[in-house]
């Protein structure tokens, strides 16, 4: 549901609505679809408001909001020029009988505003324009010029409303256009419009104590920053007080920088989350900004939102949780790689601001361990492996790698959860606040995988609810030496965690409360947090209740921007993989298999991590280990595909 859906569904003011949906307001107002009820407007209760679904018959359904309603049919003549994913808003056909139906008024919000295609020729020559996204064909007209003119393979960006070419984005052959189609498929952005990086600039390079009176001076303390080594963002500090055996998780402040209604800010809205691809991070904000006066580098004093968290001493349980606005000086950057080291070697020979740091890092290390413990008898520890891709300057893949946690992720990663959970606690989780939630699984999935599950000989008869039949489930799986497989399997199955207005909690993580606060630099939600504990904090009713007027369209926005950066990382890293596969067609690999049935999925075991092909899945099992050649790699749609050679035998699987 699109976030203007949402406003019109619950009710909003004028002046709240997007400038992107002005004129869409404007016209419901035309066709009298929208009424002012107690001072809001909100839709006419003929009209219905959904995403357009189109079957294969031609026919649409426009999506049910509640139960008991049901989706709304919509003839083929009664689309109006609406497409498949548009939101749109249809009024209802009055019947006698048959079933709820309607006719579209307005596209509210398209699927899509351009098609990503290519050109190509088939089998019998026949030139074609081809959609990247389905690989089916498209129209596309370039004014003044013949597309069979251009080199077979060019990628184009067209409008979809009158298929006009609007970018030439580069050819199939060239690596780097992997980049470009990514980006424009999932509407990622590179450049920063010139107004926000103006407005950038124009923020002040340093941090100046006397300019900033009301906050609390912590630059006294020990506080460091753990990252990864290529780093070029610090979003969050710590530093542990051993005598009040206190946390502190200081937090950039990026609020105070990127206030309401800004370029800046309508920009990072508009965007919701930093991208990250191998080679290079598409921000949320300015680079201006997000690298600089927003960064909590070592050694100057930088602006930061805190929590401090008092923990019990036996249970480590927080017992006081506190918000403020403060000043901190990070007395050194660690990474991990650092962190890892010391805790394995000791430390012999370091001495100065590290040697001061460590007398309060290394015990907090240990509570982090126990902290994690006492978490999982709620949660759940999924062995989710990552795997990170290294391309050269050529944009090729030459390496890839599987990345783990370590010790020093976790001692981060708690310290981050007693924040995001403190965060949330402030909170009544009745729409006044945006929350991280993790719904649990729905009884149709659970009895899919463990149907999948029987057909590898692992069963699980005594569970008393779903996390104790997920606990027996990876018990089992870890017994007979599939646990990180059947980890991947049990994620799939769990609902996608999201950002809501009413707090439903965290089944994967196993909090009552939680909530995103410590990334502000790269996720929009945050900053939506930080605005609203601020408005807490300061008593602002006005803010408080722009807000939470708009907290369930913005949390909508978040998610689904949330989503879209995600699938952007996934596309870019399959295009490196089919490139790979293209310049190995013909070579065999050993595999796994991950998906059994017609349409087969395996993972190709080797040099080169994480590469899933797709083959024909005759005879074949789950986790079957198996030979299979490359026979096709679609560099265009990323997909590879198998033939298979052979199954291993037990013997041979012992030696992949």
């Amino acid at each position: 549901m699109s976030p203007f859906a949402i406003q019109l569904i619950n009710g909003c003011l004028i002046s709240d609505i997007e400038q992107e949906d002005q004129n869409s307001f404007q016209a419901l107002q035309q066709l009298g679809a929208v009424e002012e009820v107690d001072g809001l407007w909100k839709l006419v209760s003929l009209y219905r408001v959904g995403r357009l679904y189109i079957g294969k018959d031609g026919k649409g359904y426009v999506e049910a909001e509640f139960k008991e309603q049901r989706d709304l049919l919509i003839e083929p003549d009664h689309l109006w020029g609406a497409k498949h994913g548009d939101v749109v808003v249809a009024k209802r056909i009055i019947a006698r009988r048959g079933r709820a139906s309607g006719k579209v008024q307005l596209v509210i919000a398209k699927a899509h505003l351009f098609t990503v295609a290519y050109t190509h020729t088939d089998e019998s020559d026949n030139f074609l324009i081809l959609n990247i996204r389905t690989g089916e064909p498209t129209h596309a007209v370039m004014e003044g010029m013949d597309l069979k003119a251009f080199k077979l393979g060019t990628v184009l960006k067209v409008d979809v409303d009158d298929d006009k070419v609007l970018e030439v984005m580069g050819t199939l052959d060239d690596p780097k256009v992997d980049e470009k189609i990514s980006l424009a498929l999932f509407e990622r952005e590179d450049e920063f419009p010139p107004e926000c990086v103006t407005d950038a600039l124009d923020v002040e390079l340093e941090v100046t104590k006397e300019e900033h009176p009301d906050r609390v001076d912590l630059t006294h303390l020990d506080f460091c920053t753990i990252d990864p080594v290529t780093a070029k963002d610090f979003d969050d500090a710590i530093y542990f007080d051993m005598e009040a055996h206190t946390l502190y998780v200081a937090i950039a402040d990026v609020s105070h920088y990127v206030p309401y209604f800004t370029n800046i800010d309508k920009e990072a809205k508009k965007r919701g989350f930093t991208t990250y691809l191998p080679h290079k991070s598409f921000p949320m904000l300015p680079r201006e900004l997000s690298e600089n006066i927003c960064s909590l580098k070592p050694k100057v004093d930088r602006l930061a939102f805190v929590a401090k968290i008092a923990l019990d001493r036996a249970t480590l349980k927080p017992l006081k949780e506190e918000f403020f606005e403060a000043i901190i000086h990070s007395k050194h950057r660690f990474n991990y790689e650092n962190i890892d080291t010391i805790l394995e070697n000791g430390t012999e020979g370091i001495t100065g601001a590290v040697a001061q740091i460590l007398t309060w890092l290394l015990p907090l290390q240990k509570m982090t361990v126990k902290l994690h413990e006492e978490r999982l008898k709620y949660g759940f520890d999924f062995r989710s492996e990552e795997t990170k891709l290294s391309i050269d300057a050529n944009h090729l893949l030459i390496d890839t790698q599987i990345e783990t946690g370590t010790p020093s992720h976790s001692l981060i990663e708690e310290c981050m959860l007693l924040a995001n959970q403190a965060s949330a606690k402030r909170f009544t989780g009745e729409g006044d606040s945006i929350f991280r939630i993790h719904e649990p699984p729905q009884l149709v999935k659970i009895e899919a995988l463990l149907s999948e599950l029987a057909a590898i000989g692992l069963y699980v008869e005594e569970y008393e609810d779903s996390p104790s039949l997920i606990r027996a489930i990876q018990k089992e799986a870890e017994r007979m030496g599939l646990g990180s497989e059947v980890d991947a399997m049990v994620i799939k199955s769990l609902r996608r965690a999201a950002y809501a207005a009413h707090n439903v909690g965290h089944f994967g993580l196993g909090f009552s409360h939680y909530s995103h606060f410590t990334s502000p630099i790269r996720r929009y939600s945050d900053l939506i947090l930080h605005r609203l504990i601020k408005t807490q904090l300061r008593d602002e009713v006005e803010e408080a209740s722009y807000l939470l007027r708009n907290i369930e369209p913005l949390c909508a926005r978040v998610s689904e921007l949330e989503r879209e950066a995600t699938k952007a990382e996934w596309d870019f890293r399959d295009r490196k993989f089919a490139r790979w596969a293209a310049e190995n067609l013909g070579e065999i690999f050993e595999a796994e298999i991950i998906e059994a049935g017609e349409s087969a999925k395996a993972v190709l075991v080797g040099d080169i991590k994480g590469v899933t092909v797709n083959l024909k899945g005759d005879n074949i099992m789950l986790f079957d280990k198996v030979r299979v050649k490359i026979t096709e790699a679609n560099i265009a749609q990323a997909i590879i595909m198998v033939e298979l050679v052979e199954k291993l035998s037990k013997d041979e699987m012992e030696l992949v």
